[in-house]
């Protein structure tokens, strides 16, 4: 069975495309922005077009955007190619990547920190928050640290020695069937910056 996987929760654009546990093709590229016009793209440079009969999809926390456009176009392919889309969560798969009794502490907006704890398989052991960093720093100041937010953690706290990891889709076999989710729906792991008049939070 062939498996896409499109992970736009941060600024790296991933992707990879498996026959099985093989690796075909792959994408990891730091481009901050511009995921939406890239996305395609590069999956259509893929063997055979990414073609695949399974999607896997990253759901979040992230960027709010980059969530959307990664879910939207899994749901389109899987649509066109008749294949089955499943959403995972992105500190999950980090956290899988790191060895499962971790902490990901991620960048997240307005200068807050995506903070979970992770025991064995890589089945959460709190749900993940948005914290302010001196919160943050709290409440996992003896924890083994992995994330996107490693630089941050360490200048606050070198002793730390918080661990640089971005999601990779590459690692999409570390997934159990127990991390996986259908249909694929937004994590946004705080509430939404766009209000409607009279301060209405916009749905998810």
């Amino acid at each position: 069975m062939r498996t896409l996987v499109i992970d736009t929760s941060t600024d790296y654009l991933s992707l990879a495309l498996a026959d099985g546990d093989q690796l075909i093709d792959h994408v990891h590229d730091r481009i901050g922005r511009g995921h939406a016009e890239q996305i395609i793209p590069k999956i259509a440079c893929f063997d055979d077009g990414g073609r695949a009969d399974r999607i896997l999809v990253s759901c979040g926390p992230g960027s709010f955007t980059g969530i959307r456009i990664g879910i939207a176009a899994a749901r389109a392919l899987g649509f066109a190619w008749g294949a089955t889309v499943h959403g995972y969560e992105t500190l999950t798969l980090q956290a899988r990547a790191a060895g499962d009794v971790v902490t990901i502490v991620n960048l997240g907006g307005h200068g807050e920190w995506f903070v979970q704890r992770f025991g064995e398989g890589g089945m959460p052991k709190s749900p993940v928050q948005s914290l302010p960093p001196t919160q943050a720093m709290t409440l996992i100041a003896k924890d083994r640290v992995y994330g996107t937010a490693s630089d941050a953690v360490n200048d606050l706290e070198p002793a730390m020695a918080a661990m640089p990891l971005w999601p990779d889709a590459r690692d999409w076999h570390r997934l159990s069937p127990a991390h996986l989710f259908a249909p694929p729906h937004p994590i946004y792991g705080r509430a939404p910056d766009a209000k409607l008049p009279g301060g209405v939070v916009l749905p998810a």
